[in-house]
């Protein structure tokens, strides 16, 4: 069953390096900020333990979470409201209650 619902906010773990060390799947770039849930996209064997020849079992929910571009980078020139959507699981995430991504 999915923790988070469309529409939730929600905070990317800010970890690095992964404990224990691992195969991780989360781009570095989106740890520790904040996106908006877009969509469930169902729950599937982790690829982390998978990646090790592990069963991957049970399965976790993955989330569409959308992040403003702006939030990502610093320096971003592009358009105010231009996103990008990133699929996480549910393991990397935290409910958010901060400002940061708040119309993403």
């Amino acid at each position: 069953m999915a923790r988070f619902a469309v529409g939730d906010r929600v905070r990317v773990h800010k970890q690095f390096p992964p404990t224990p060390p691992s195969h991780i799947r989360t781009p570095y770039y989106v740890r520790g900020h904040a996106g908006i849930v877009e969509r469930i996209c169902g729950a599937f064997r982790n690829p982390e333990e998978l990646a090790f020849g592990r069963d991957g079992a049970p399965e976790i929910p993955l989330y569409r979470v959308r992040f403003r571009q702006k939030d990502l980078w610093s320096d971003y020139e592009g358009h105010e409201d231009d996103k990008i959507d990133i699929e996480i699981f549910e393991f990397w995430l935290d409910q958010d209650e901060g400002s940061e991504g708040e119309t993403a």
